[in-house]
């Protein structure tokens, strides 16, 4: 072989292996399917930052808990052992007691009014409360308006639902709401509801639809009640350890990027919203579509009052205002 040759094909060498030892593979893990929204929202996420730095950022992806429930995932990245998660707000308040605000029942009046707050002063300012705690909130990805499902009964109004064991989030705003229904609260981890449900430890579940879907529910669950009852925004969280390395430009890339991720969850969570009832009502299970709104409101006053005390009354009605 030529020297020249010989130098051009080490020059090439050596360029490859350099650019494949500057290549860093971040783990992004979520507790649904790659299917679901979440998947989605992950996916439009790791090809934006892929392509941002020219291939020195990439994402391993772990989809259905593989990296464990949703707050054991949370912690993880605070403590820099996984690098981002796309998680519910469920477990978020209790590393960022700011953030239990938005879970508040029947806060929100739709999807237009919940995006909105997410993405006007009110939602920016709460992103802003996460360094402290040691975590970097990315931006608002979306999980949709929460409905319940059991194996028991329709669900029309809060009497129906009195006496139902119902697995929630570890989530102390969303457990004071449901026990004014008569609800009995049984917080469980994600990874472990299928089986709950599976085997009647618990005898329903709420969640949005997208998640009921990409998680098979009307396999253990008969009826299905439109409530809509809780608005579940996400997150996409990224570890300090992570973000305090990259450059300026590149944290652009992954702000821009976490903004992409957000509107393509959004956009699947209104495709399965309007697709998703009827694949449902296929497999099997009964939608009770006409609830009762303003009776569920009405037993919810008392845990308002304990809301406005908690939060500030001034504050939860800045957020009921927002048009």
């Amino acid at each position: 072989m030529k020297f020249g040759t010989l130098a051009a094909c080490l020059s090439l060498a050596l360029g490859a292996s350099a650019s494949f030892a500057q290549t860093t593979t971040l783990k992004i893990g979520y507790a649904t399917t790659k299917e679901s929204h979440y998947g989605v929202g992950s996916t439009v996420f790791c090809d934006e930052v892929e392509k941002g730095t020219q291939g020195r950022y990439k994402c391993q992806q772990f989809p259905n808990s593989a990296l464990g429930g949703e707050r054991e995932q949370i912690e993880a990245v605070q403590l820099g052992t996984q690098d981002l998660v796309n998680t519910s707000t469920g477990p978020v308040g209790n590393f960022v007691p700011e953030v239990k605000i938005v879970d508040i029942p029947f806060l929100f009046r739709d999807y237009d009014h919940a995006r909105k707050v997410m993405d006007g002063p009110i939602g920016q300012d709460i992103l802003a409360k996460f360094p402290s705690k040691g975590i970097i909130a990315l931006g608002w990805t979306e999980n949709g308006f929460r409905h319940m499902t059991n194996s028991k009964r329709d669900i029309v109004k809060p009497s129906d639902a009195a006496g139902l064991k119902m697995r929630t989030m570890e989530n102390k705003v969303h457990m004071d709401g449901y026990r004014t229904f008569g609800i009995l609260p049984t917080p469980m981890a994600f990874p472990e509801l299928f089986g709950a449900l599976q085997q009647g430890t618990v005898d329903g579940q709420e969640n949005p639809i997208p998640v009921i879907l990409s998680s098979k529910f009307a396999q253990v669950q008969n009826h299905l009640s439109l409530t809509g009852h809780v608005y579940s925004p996400a997150l996409l969280l990224l570890s300090p350890k992570v973000w305090n390395k990259l450059s300026d430009a590149d944290k652009k890339v992954f702000l821009e990027a976490a903004q992409k991720a957000g509107a393509a969850q959004r956009k699947k969570v209104n495709e399965d919203e309007a697709n998703g009832i009827a694949q449902l009502e296929k497999a099997g299970m009964k939608v009770t579509r006409k609830v009762d709104g303003d009776a569920f409101r009405e037993a919810l006053k008392p845990a308002y009052v304990g809301y406005a005390k908690e939060f500030g009354a001034d504050n939860i009605k800045k957020i009921s205002d927002v048009k």
